[in-house]
C-alpha cells in the first residue's frame, strides 16, 4: 500500500512537469513565429503565475461555487464527529468541515495541504449512508488530504487552464493580428502553432483525467486502510450508484475534486470523466477485502 502511494506521488509529479513542458513548447513555437525567445519566458511566468493564484484561491473557489456552506459541531453533529474522529485517526489537523443542500450522494475535499483543508458532504449523502458508509467516505476524502492529492491536482488544474489560455491566444494571434512589416514568418511554425492550439488543450485534459483516475483508486485504497473495513466504502458507491452523484449546480471546474462524478452527463461526458468507473472501485475494494 505505502509503496504505491510513493509510486503514485512519484508518477504526479511527472506529470506535472509535463504540463510544464506543454507550456514551454507553446512559447517556443510563438517565440519561433514572431522572432523572439520573450514569448517562451512569457508563457513559462503565466504558466507559473497562473497555477500559484489557483493553488491559494482555489479552495474558497470550490465551495463558493458548488454553493457549499461551512458548518459547525452543533449544526452537524455527525457529520463534524465522524471527520473529527478520522482526523484523530490518522493524526492529521481537524480540516474545515461543509455541507452542500443538494440531493445528489457525494463529497468533496479541497484545500492547499492538510493545514487548510476543507471536506464537504451532500445533503443527500448524509441522509442515504448509514455511520459505516459515511465514516467510508470521508475517510476517501481525508485520503485525498492525506496524500496531498488536493494540492497535485489544483496545481494540475491550474496548468491545465493555462494552457488552455495561452492556446487562445495563440488561435487568436493567427486570426485577429495583421503582419504589418516585412518579416515572413517560417510558414513551418505557423503550421506548428495551430496544430499546438488546437491539440494541446485536449492532451492536457487527458493527462488531467489520467491523474485524477489514479488518484481517485489511491484515496479508496487510502480510506479503506484508515477505516479497516474496506466494504463501508464499497457499499457506499453501490448506494451511490443507484441513487446517482449528479450536484443540481454541478460544473466542469470543480468536478475533479468530488468523489463521484457529479456532472449530469451522456455517454460523451462519462467518456472525458475524471473519475474511474464505479463498478471497477468497488471490485478493487471488495478484492482488497478479501486479502485483508
Amino acid at each position: 500500500m505505502y509503496s504505491e502511494i510513493a509510486s503514485n506521488k512519484r508518477k504526479t509529479w511527472l506529470v506535472v512537469a509535463f504540463f510544464g513542458i506543454i507550456i514551454g513548447i507553446l512559447g517556443w513555437i510563438l517565440g519561433n513565429i514572431y522572432g523572439s525567445p520573450y514569448f517562451l519566458y512569457l508563457a513559462l511566468i503565466f504558466g507559473g503565475v497562473y497555477a500559484l493564484i489557483q493553488y491559494f484561491a482555489a479552495a474558497k473557489l470550490a465551495t463558493s461555487l458548488n454553493g457549499a456552506k461551512e458548518v459547525t459541531k452543533k449544526e452537524e453533529p455527525r457529520l463534524y464527529r465522524t471527520v473529527e474522529n478520522l482526523s484523530i485517526t490518522t493524526g492529521m489537523p481537524m480540516p474545515k468541515v461543509y455541507v452542500m443542500e443538494d440531493s445528489g450522494l457525494n463529497a468533496f475535499a479541497t484545500g492547499r495541504d492538510p493545514k487548510h483543508a476543507v471536506v464537504c458532504a451532500t445533503r443527500g449523502l448524509l441522509e442515504v449512508m448509514d455511520d459505516d458508509e459515511l465514516e467510508a467516505v470521508m475517510a476517501h476524502e481525508m485520503g485525498h488530504v492525506q496524500n496531498y492529492d488536493i494540492r497535485v491536482m489544483m496545481i494540475v488544474f491550474a496548468l491545465v487552464s493555462a494552457i488552455g489560455l495561452i492556446a487562445d491566444f495563440i488561435t487568436h494571434m493567427f486570426w485577429f493580428s495583421g503582419n504589418d512589416d516585412d518579416r515572413q514568418p517560417n510558414p513551418v511554425f505557423i503550421v506548428l502553432g495551430i496544430v499546438a492550439a488546437i491539440l494541446a488543450p485536449f492532451v492536457a485534459l487527458l493527462v488531467q483525467m489520467a491523474v485524477s483516475r489514479r488518484r481517485e483508486y489511491l484515496a479508496d485504497s487510502t480510506g479503506a486502510l484508515t477505516t479497516r473495513y474496506p466494504e463501508g466504502l464499497a457499499r457506499a458507491l453501490e448506494k451511490i450508484r443507484d441513487h446517482g452523484s449528479a450536484t443540481q449546480h454541478s460544473n466542469t471546474a470543480t468536478a475533479h475534486l468530488f468523489f463521484a462524478n457529479p456532472l449530469k452527463g451522456n455517454n460523451i461526458a462519462k467518456l472525458f470523466s475524471t473519475h474511474p468507473p464505479v463498478e471497477d472501485r468497488i471490485a478493487r475494494l471488495r478484492n482488497m477485502g478479501t486479502h485483508a
